[in-house]
């Protein structure tokens, strides 16, 4: 039970991470890779609101993933959530490559 209520902990954090984002007034682009230089952005407010919606989807499944943690020690159902995590981490760094970034990028 402790390691699901940590594993909901993270996964609240990036949701609120995400509502935050979608419901800035800041005129800044959030940053979505850490210690990169950001591109221009066309659409801040826009692009602001497509991150946010990134990581809620990203928190809410992350959530999701931990449930095999509540089925007790030594499960083997417990792969899934490990195994879950990994391939959902893929998919958001390819939707954010492929749709987002292509989308809000600013043409020099």
């Amino acid at each position: 039970m402790t390691a699901f209520i940590i594993w909901g902990g993270m996964g609240s954090i990036f949701t609120i991470y995400g509502i935050y984002a979608c419901f800035t007034k800041k005129a800044l682009p959030f940053g979505f890779w850490a210690n990169a230089e950001m591109f221009k952005v066309k659409d801040v407010k826009a692009y602001n609101r497509a991150v946010g919606k990134l990581w809620c989807v990203f928190g809410i499944v992350f959530i999701l993933l931990g449930v095999p943690l509540l089925t007790g020690k030594n499960s083997p159902y417990v792969i899934f959530s490990i195994l879950g995590c990994m391939a959902e981490a893929i998919g958001v760094m390819v939707v954010y490559v492929t749709v987002i970034e292509k989308k809000y990028r600013k043409e020099e």
